[in-house]
C-alpha cells in the first residue's frame, strides 16, 4: 500500500498542480496447446507531477518513491511549466477551480493481499486440460490468465486528493478448428471481474466456464460449417457486445473533446440528431442505471470528482467527454475524464463506463421482426477514426431467414459512418451487458468499460 508521501508538498504547489504516485502490477500465463510460453509478473511504480501554468504544462516522473524524489519531481514540472510559459506565451488564465472539491476521497474497497504466480498457472492448466479433454475437434486452444492491479494516490492543489485501487482479473480462450478445405477458424472468449483474480477463477467455478466453453465450441463449430455472407447493405440485429464495442470505438472517440478540436466529426453537430431517437449513450462514473459499473472512477487523475457524461440524449449529441482544460474552453463543467495508465504518462481524456441505455423491445422481437438479414455477435480487429468512419471484422454471425436465426457465416467485415448507421436504428431491446475484458489504446493503455443493448439497424456487410 503506497505511503502518502504528497500531502506534506501541498504548501509548495503555486499554480494548478497534480502529485500522483502509482504502482501497476500485472500477472500474465499464458498457454499454447497445453505449453507455456508466457509467464511474467510485472510491477511499474514511481511518481509523476504536472503543473499547468499560462496555458501549458509542465511534467516530470520518475521511479523512485520516497519524500526526496516527490520534491526532486515537482520542482522539475513546476520549472519545466514556467520555462514554456515564457516561451510560448499563451497567456491563458488558470484553470477553474473544482467547487466543492476539498479533502480525499479514500478507498472504497480494502487493497487485498497479492497472490502468488502459482495461482495464475494452476488455474491455467486446469482449464486448458478441460478443453483438451472434451473439445475433440480442435486445432489449436490458447489459454491466458491475467491479473492486473492498479494503486493510484493523488495530491492536487485545487480538487479532490483521492486513493484508489482498481483490481481486475481476466481470463481469456482461443479456440481453433479447421474447415474441411484446411482454413483455420477461431473463436475467443473473454472472462473478466473486478476483484483478486482467486475470488473468481477457482476449480470449484470451473463448472460454470464449462458451459461457457460449451457455447463457444458449439458456435466455433457452426462457423467451421458456415456460409459466406451476402454483400450489401443489409438489415441486421446487433449483439449487445457488438453494439457496445461499436459505441466506444465509432462514436466514444469522436465525442472525447481532444479529438473534437483536433476536428472530429462530432465538432459541428452538437444539439443535432446525430441517431435515431432510440438512441441514449452515457459514459457513466461510477453508478449506472442503479447498480455500481463494472469499473468505477469516482476522482480523475486531476482531482476532478467523477459524474456521469451525458453523451447523446434520443438521439440528439448532448456533450462531449472533458479535461480542466477542454471543459473550460467550450464553458461546460468537467466531469472526471481525464485519466492516465501509468506514473510516467499524462492524464488524457478517456472513456469509463460507456453505453447504450437499454430501450423497451425484447430481443426476441428483433430477431423475429427481421425477414432476411444477419444477426452480428462478435467483433475481431477492426478501426474507426475521427470522422466515425469503421471497419471492423465480424468473427462470428448467423443468417436470419424468415425471422429465425438459421446458418453460422464465416468472418467477414462490416463498415459504415456511425452516426449515420444509428440513425437507422429502430429496435433497441430492453436488455444489457457490459464488456470489461479489454484495453482502450488511445495513445496509452487504459481500462474501459463498454455496453449496450441488441440494436436493429442497416449495416453494410463485406461478403465473401
Amino acid at each position: 500500500m503506497l505511503n502518502d508521501y504528497l500531502s506534506a508538498q501541498k504548501s509548495l504547489f503555486t499554480d494548478h498542480t497534480e502529485l500522483r504516485a502509482q504502482v501497476n502490477t500485472n500477472k500474465r500465463v499464458v498457454l499454447l496447446a497445453g505449453n507455456m510460453v508466457g509467464n511474467t509478473q510485472t510491477e511499474k511504480s514511481g511518481i509523476s507531477a504536472r503543473v499547468y501554468r499560462g496555458g501549458v504544462y509542465g511534467f516530470s516522473s520518475g521511479a523512485e518513491y520516497t519524500p526526496d524524489s516527490v520534491k526532486i519531481v515537482l520542482k522539475a514540472a513546476t520549472e519545466n511549466a514556467r520555462f514554456m510559459d515564457e516561451n510560448i506565451k499563451k497567456g491563458e488564465p488558470p484553470l477553474p477551480k473544482i467547487e466543492n472539491a476539498t479533502g480525499k476521497v479514500g478507498l472504497k474497497k480494502p487493497i487485498f493481499d497479492d497472490i502468488p504466480q502459482s495461482v495464475l498457472i494452476n488455474y491455467a492448466k486446469n482449464l486448458d486440460a478441460l478443453i483438451a479433454k472434451k473439445y475433440k475437434n480442435l486445432s489449436s486452444r490458447t489459454v491466458v490468465a491475467d491479473a492486473l492491479y492498479m494503486e493510484k494516490l493523488l495530491a492536487v492543489g485545487d480538487g479532490a486528493d483521492s486513493h484508489s485501487f482498481q483490481p481486475r482479473a481476466m481470463v481469456y480462450a482461443w479456440l481453433t478448428a479447421e474447415t474441411s478445405d484446411g482454413v483455420p477458424v477461431e473463436l475467443f472468449k473473454g472472462f473478466s471481474h473486478v476483484g483478486r483474480f482467486d475470488e473468481f477463477f477457482h476449480d470449484s467455478g470451473l463448472a460454470a466456464m464449462e458451459s461457457e466453453l460449451d457455447k463457444l465450441y458449439e458456435e466455433l463449430m457452426g462457423k467451421r460449417d458456415g456460409v459466406y455472407a451476402d454483400a450489401g447493405l443489409k438489415k441486421c440485429v446487433l449483439h449487445p457486445d457488438l453494439a457496445g464495442m461499436l459505441s466506444h470505438e465509432a462514436v466514444g472517440h469522436t465525442v472525447e473533446a481532444d479529438l473534437v478540436l483536433g476536428g472530429s466529426v462530432a465538432a459541428h453537430s452538437l444539439g443535432k440528431q446525430v441517431a435515431s431517437e432510440k438512441i441514449s449513450m452515457t459514459d457513466f462514473a461510477h453508478t449506472a442505471f442503479g447498480k455500481p459499473c463494472p469499473l468505477p472512477i469516482y476522482v480523475d487523475d486531476e482531482g476532478t470528482p467523477a459524474e456521469d457524461a451525458v453523451l447523446i440524449e434520443d438521439g440528439v449529441l448532448r456533450g462531449f467527454m472533458h479535461s480542466r482544460e477542454t471543459a473550460r474552453h467550450f464553458g461546460v463543467k468537467p466531469r472526471g475524464n481525464a485519466r492516465a495508465f501509468e506514473f510516467s504518462d499524462e492524464p488524457l481524456i478517456r472513456m469509463r463506463n460507456t453505453v447504450i441505455h437499454p430501450g423497451t423491445d425484447k430481443f426476441d422481437d428483433l430477431i423475429a421482426s427481421v425477414d432476411d438479414g444477419y444477426f452480428l455477435v462478435k467483433t475481431g480487429n477492426g478501426q474507426a477514426d475521427s470522422t466515425g468512419e469503421f471497419m471492423f471484422s465480424v468473427d462470428l454471425g448467423y443468417e436470419i431467414k424468415n425471422g429465425k436465426i438459421g446458418r453460422a457465416i464465416r468472418e467477414t467485415t462490416i463498415s459504415g459512418v456511425a452516426f449515420e448507421m444509428l440513425k437507422t436504428v429502430d429496435m433497441v431491446s430492453d436488455d444489457l451487458a457490459w464488456e470489461i475484458s479489454g484495453f482502450c489504446g488511445k495513445k496509452q493503455a487504459m481500462t474501459t468499460s463498454m455496453g449496450g443493448p441488441a440494436l436493429r439497424c442497416e449495416m453494410n456487410i463485406g461478403g465473401r
